[in-house]
C-alpha cells in the first residue's frame, strides 16, 4: 500500500514554512538593501552582512541539540513569535538610533534564530513522512524556501519602490505572527529525553556524542562538510555580495529590477527541488561534482559579461540567468547531502547532526562576505576580476570534490 506524502501534520509544516518563509524572503531582501543604499559603501555593506551571519552558525549547532531535545514545534512556535516582536521593535527604532549598529544588533538577532529554527523543521521531516518519502519530503520543504523566496523579492522590490521599508516590516511581522499561530496545530512525534545535568553540559555533551559517530562510523562526512565550507567561502559568498552590489551600483539598475533578480535566483531553487523529486532514484552522489562546476561555470559567464563591456540591460540578463542556473543546481546539490546525512545517521541524532555539518559549512560564508565587500571596493572600476577569480577557484574545488564523493559513494 502506496502512503501519501502529505498527511495532515507535513502539510501543516509545509503552510507554516510558505507564510514564515516568504515574510523572511521579504525581509531579508530589504533589509541589506536599504543598507547598501543608505551607506552606498561595499564594503561596509559586506562586514555587516558577514556579522550578521555569524550567530547563525553558532546557533544552528544550538538548534540542532534542542530539536533533538525539545518539542520541535515548540521550537517552531516560540521562535516565530520571537521573530515578530524583534521585527516590530526594528520598526519603531529605524530612524531614532544609528542605523549600522541597529542594522548588526537586528540582522545577528534574526539571522541566528533562523539558525536555530531551521535544524527543527529539517529534523521533523523523518518523523512526519515514510521512509521511502524522505528524498520527496526533503525536496518539498526544499521547494518551499524557494517558493516564497520567489514571490517575496519580487514584492519586495515592488513594495521598496513604492513605499519604502516600513510597510514591508509591517507585513513581514504580521507573516511569523500567522505562521506561528498556525503552528500550534501541528503534532510532532517527540519523546522528551531525560536530563540531569544543565543545559550548556546537555549541548557539550550531544555534540561531543554527534562527533565521536562521525569520527568512528562516518568520517567522510569531515571531508564533505570541510569541501561545502571552502565552496561557501569562494562562490556563495560572492553571489550574495555581489548581486546587489552589481545589479544596483555597477549597472544602475532599480531596485524592482534587482528584485526580479532575487526572484530568478529563488525560481532556479524551486525549479531545481521539483527536478530532484522527479530524478531523485537516478541521482548519484558520486556525480555531485558535477553540479558544483555548473556552479563555477555560471559565476564565470557572469564575470565574462560584465568583462566585454556589453549593455548594461545584457549584463543584468546575464546575471539575472546565471542566478537561475546556480541556485539550481545548488538546490540539487543540498537536497542530495541533507539526504545522504539523513539516512546514514542514527534518529536520535539527526538533529545535531544536521545543524552542526550545516553550521560548519557555513562557516566560510561570513568569512567570504566580509573579504569580498572589500574586494567589491578595491576592483570598482573592474568588478569582473572578482567573478572571474572566484569562478577559477571554485572549478579547482570543484575538481578536487569527485575523489571525495567517490568515497562517500563507496561508503568508505
Amino acid at each position: 500500500m502506496q502512503t501519501k506524502l502529505f498527511r495532515r501534520d507535513f502539510t501543516l509544516v509545509v503552510i507554516g514554512q510558505i507564510i514564515s518563509l516568504f515574510g523572511n524572503a521579504i525581509l531579508r531582501f530589504a533589509l541589506p538593501l536599504y543598507l547598501l543604499r543608505e551607506t552606498g559603501s561595499s564594503t561596509l555593506f559586506g562586514v555587516v552582512t558577514a556579522c550578521s551571519f555569524a550567530p547563525m552558525v553558532i546557533l544552528s549547532m544550538v538548534g540542532g541539540v534542542l530539536a533533538d531535545r525539545v518539542n520541535k514545534r515548540d521550537i517552531m512556535v516560540g521562535l516565530d513569535f520571537s521573530t515578530a516582536a524583534i521585527i516590530m521593535l526594528f520598526y519603531f527604532s529605524l530612524g531614532k538610533i544609528p542605523t549600522v549598529p541597529l542594522f548588526i544588533i537586528v540582522l545577528m538577532l534574526l539571522y541566528g534564530i533562523s539558525g536555530t529554527y531551521q535544524p527543527a523543521v529539517q529534523a521533523s521531516v523523518p518523523l512526519l513522512v515514510t521512509k521511502d518519502k524522505l528524498m520527496a519530503g526533503n525536496a518539498v520543504i526544499n521547494q518551499v524556501n524557494t517558493l516564497s523566496g520567489l514571490l517575496g523579492p519580487v514584492i519586495g522590490g515592488v513594495m521598496f519602490t513604492l513605499w519604502g521599508i516600513y510597510p514591508i516590516l509591517l507585513l513581514s511581522a504580521a507573516c511569523f505572527t500567522f505562521s506561528a499561530i498556525m503552528e500550534i496545530f501541528i503534532h510532532i512525534p517527540h519523546e522528551k529525553r531525560p536530563r540531569e545535568v544543565g543545559v550548556f553540559q546537555v549541548v557539550g555533551m550531544d555534540l561531543k556524542e554527534s562527533y565521536q559517530f562521525v569520527k568512528t562510523e562516518k568520517p567522510i562526512f569531515f571531508s564533505v562538510v570541510f569541501l561545502v565550507s571552502i565552496f561557501n567561502l569562494v562562490l556563495s559568498a560572492v553571489m550574495i555580495v555581489g548581486t546587489p552590489i552589481l545589479i544596483t551600483q555597477v549597472l544602475g539598475m532599480s531596485d524592482t529590477m534587482y528584485g526580479f533578480t532575487q526572484g530568478a535566483l529563488a525560481l532556479g531553487g524551486l525549479c531545481g527541488g521539483i527536478l530532484t523529486a522527479f530524478v531523485s532514484e537516478k541521482l548519484k552522489i558520486q556525480n555531485s561534482y558535477v553540479l558544483l562546476l555548473a556552479c563555477s561555470a555560471a559565476v564565470a559567464i557572469m564575470g565574462i559579461s560584465l568583462f566585454l563591456n556589453m549593455p548594461a540591460i545584457v549584463s543584468y540578463w546575464a546575471i539575472t540567468l546565471m542566478s537561475f542556473a546556480a541556485m539550481g543546481a545548488s538546490t540539487l546539490f543540498m537536497v542530495q547531502i541533507y539526504t545522504m546525512v539523513q539516512t546514514q545517521t542514527p534518529p536520535q541524532l539527526v538533529g545535531k547532526i544536521m545543524a552542526a555539518l550545516i553550521s560548519i559549512a557555513m562557516c566560510g560564508q561570513p568569512i567570504g562576505q566580509a573579504i569580498y565587500g572589500v574586494l567589491f571596493d578595491l576592483f570598482a572600476m573592474h568588478t569582473w576580476i572578482v567573478l572571474i577569480g572566484a569562478a577559477v577557484a571554485a572549478l579547482l574545488i570543484s575538481l578536487y570534490s569527485k575523489r571525495i564523493f567517490s568515497q562517500l559513494e563507496n561508503g568508505k
